[in-house]
């Protein structure tokens, strides 16, 4: 519960403090921010009665006196000059000023210079910059994701921008937290080196009196996503992540008019391990015990639904009136998961994503380069796999593959080339070149080191429990590295001369490129463990392989276009 509860806290303090009608006003971000943790009708129940999002609030001249205006914003200069505006024309009683991130004080002198109805009662700085999508997963939602691959003298302001955004956003988990953390990264990334020294920048020099806090046990680790380019390039077959690969999630939300034509009251569906009881049973099981375990929660409302139909007396009546809500909700639900798995189920066999999925785990997971390549050739000669299967299964065995067989990938790369028309001449290359073993410091395949290939034999040996799902991320072989003190100096340096001594309590790791639900499952798994250390996992953004490729093909296009060579 440490990251939803944080944000929580601070939206019931914003909120309770402050008694009467109320119209709540958010930015783009912070509209994100405050809906993962905060439902409409939790809003209601504080006495707020509108929400708007800033931009669209300055059209409106129409006067609001009777409602207290409640500002949740990221303070960025643009929201300042909006609130200017609407401080020097007035439409509500009262001004509530609430900032996600730390103001500067010429924002504030501004601030209150456009005070001149003196209406403002209040200006604070609430902690929170980021998105808490589960309790130890976090998002910037930062939207130009791909800048992460360009080179840095690229476009400087630019790049200055996306780390600012990075090192603001990191910086309030840590304030959320009351905690100041020692600082590592990964040594081959020049965008996670520069973070690292940025952040620590702020927290020991430039901010220092607010990060005064006297836990010294907490480590923040920042990662490249390019270090573990497979994970996001596999489907996947646990619920959440699945989800999130074969239809979209955003905000905890999933748009099912992307898949279908559902039912009015299902277009859009709320996935989200605090309001749905099933679904945080459920989030991290396979696909096949979710159709099990829906089955079971469909035969449990069909008796409900069957003892509300046997309605005889007055008593029966209120006693059903009593209990409609509950009723209603748990329809909603039933119904809700229902169709998220019959959709799911579609797609699985249109695009025959058990088949593609079993050599695309014997890639990531297993040896044996004649067997794969046989493998990926026969797929891409499938016409019914889709073009998008196609290039991250040649993705993949590139990633596998690149030093060992480059004359049967050339191959692969001409029979993609003739076998898919979506196909970006050169993407798979790029990749290469972004994310190949040369760029990466990790034992991605536990092909390196001595121990893995130990333990992967191990694992070998005493089998699978199910193959769609056998894979492990890069990053739970990293966090046991650190529960046993094996995380290499050499490999993850210390930024400047703080060094931590034994194992931290907590442990926060952000991956520059985003993350997957894969990964934050992996995070929960290990929590639960008991351990003794808590991970929190954040990134710029939640990846599922469609984003990953997007950023890639942006990325790839835009050094083109600048003719630099990587």
């Amino acid at each position: 519960m440490v990251l939803v509860t944080a944000v929580r806290d601070y939206i019931n303090k914003m909120l309770q403090d402050i008694s009467g009608m109320k119209v709540l006003i958010l930015d783009s971000i912070t509209v994100s921010v405050v809906s993962v943790v905060y439902s409409q009708s939790d809003l209601l129940k504080k006495e707020v009665f509108l929400v708007e999002l800033i931009d669209s609030i300055s059209l409106s001249k129409e006067s609001m006196s009777h409602l207290k205006a409640i500002y949740f914003l990221r303070p960025t200069s643009e929201n300042v000059q909006h609130l200017r505006r609407q401080l020097s024309s007035p439409r509500f009683g009262e001004y509530h000023l609430f900032f996600s991130n730390i103001l500067k004080d010429t924002q504030i002198h501004n601030l209150a210079d456009s005070d001149e109805h003196e209406v403002v009662q209040e200006v604070q700085e609430y902690y929170a910059d980021f998105v808490a999508v589960d309790p130890c997963h976090f998002s910037l939602n930062i939207r130009s994701n791909h800048l992460y691959m360009l080179p840095v003298a690229m476009d400087p302001s630019i790049m200055q921008q996306y780390c600012d955004r990075i090192v603001d956003g990191i910086s309030t988990v840590f304030l959320a937290l009351k905690r100041r953390p020692f600082i590592r990264y990964q040594r081959t990334s020049d965008i996670a080196k520069r973070i690292a020294q940025d952040t620590a920048n702020l927290m020991y020099q430039q901010e220092s009196g607010l990060f005064d806090f006297r836990r010294m046990d907490t480590l923040l680790l920042i990662l490249d996503r390019r270090d573990d380019p497979v994970t996001p390039l596999l489907n996947q077959w646990t619920y959440q992540a699945m989800v999130h690969e074969l239809i979209g999630v955003q905000d905890n939300k999933v748009d099912l008019r992307t898949v279908g034509k559902p039912e009015k009251d299902q277009q859009e569906v709320v996935l989200s391990s605090e309001q749905d009881a099933f679904f945080k049973a459920n989030m991290y099981e396979n696909f096949g015990d979710i159709g099990m375990n829906i089955k079971r929660m469909v035969d449990e409302f069909q008796q409900i639904a069957k003892s509300n139909q046997n309605i005889q007396t007055i008593e029966d009546m209120a006693k059903f009136v009593d209990n409609y809500p509950e009723y209603r909700r748990m329809h909603g639900n039933v119904s809700k998961h229902v169709t998220l798995v019959t959709e799911m189920s579609k797609i699985v066999e249109e695009r025959k994503l058990m088949l593609v999925s079993q050599t695309e785990q014997e890639l990531a997971c297993n040896g044996g380069q004649a067997a794969a390549f046989e493998a990926v050739t026969n797929l891409l000669n499938n016409d019914n796999v889709s073009d998008i299967d196609r290039l991250r299964l040649v993705m993949l065995y590139a990633l596998r593959y690149e030093k060992e067989s480059p004359v049967e990938l050339m191959q692969l790369f001409n029979k993609l080339a003739t076998k898919s028309a979506k196909y970006k001449t050169g993407l798979v290359q790029f990749l290469l070149k972004q994310a190949g073993v040369d760029r990466r410091t990790g034992d991605l395949f536990g092909n390196r080191d001595l121990f893995n290939i130990a333990r992967n034999m191990a694992r070998g040996l005493k089998g699978v429990e199910n193959v769609y799902t056998q894979h492990q991320p890069l990053l739970f072989q990293t966090m046991e590295n650190i529960s046993k003190g094996r995380l290499k100096d050499v490999d993850y340096p210390f930024v400047g001369t703080h060094f931590q001594q034994g194992r931290p309590h907590d442990v926060v790791i952000f991956i520059v490129g985003g993350t997957t639900y894969e990964e934050s499952r992996a995070v929960a798994l290990l929590n639960a463990s008991n351990s003794g250390i808590r991970f929190i996992l954040g990134g710029t953004t939640i990846l599922n392989s469609k984003g990953f490729l997007k950023d890639l093909e942006e990325a790839h296009k835009l050094i083109r276009s600048n003719n630099i060579v990587v």
